[in-house]
């Protein structure tokens, strides 16, 4: 089963941060904060303007992102927890060192 997201909608699989323990303690998941920064897995084909054109959206398959601490809503899909959201709801595309400054 797959899920494709329409019109400005992008489909989202959160990124787990790393643990650092420090001092040996240990954070039950129950007591960690969801992550604000995931993959872009599938989007929508772009938002539906007044005139009936259509705006492609900014992010593609295979970005990660920074999203806000509440935006969207939590679907699973295959076994698989998933985030849907409006393109407006992302925050910023992260760039990786290198492919920023247009290096390979």
């Amino acid at each position: 089963m797959s899920l494709r997201p329409l019109h400005d909608r992008v489909l989202i699989k959160r990124i787990e941060e790393q643990e650092t323990v420090k001092g040996g303690i240990i954070i039950p998941d129950t007591a960690k904060e969801k992550s604000q920064e995931g993959e872009v897995v599938a989007f929508g084909a772009g938002k539906v303007l007044e005139n009936g054109s259509i705006l492609p959206l900014a992010v593609k398959e295979g970005d990660r992102i920074l999203f806000g601490k509440y935006s969207g809503n939590e679907v699973r899909v295959a076994e698989q927890d998933y985030l849907i959201l409006r393109e407006d709801e992302i925050i910023g595309i992260l760039a990786e060192t290198g492919k920023a400054a247009g290096k390979k």
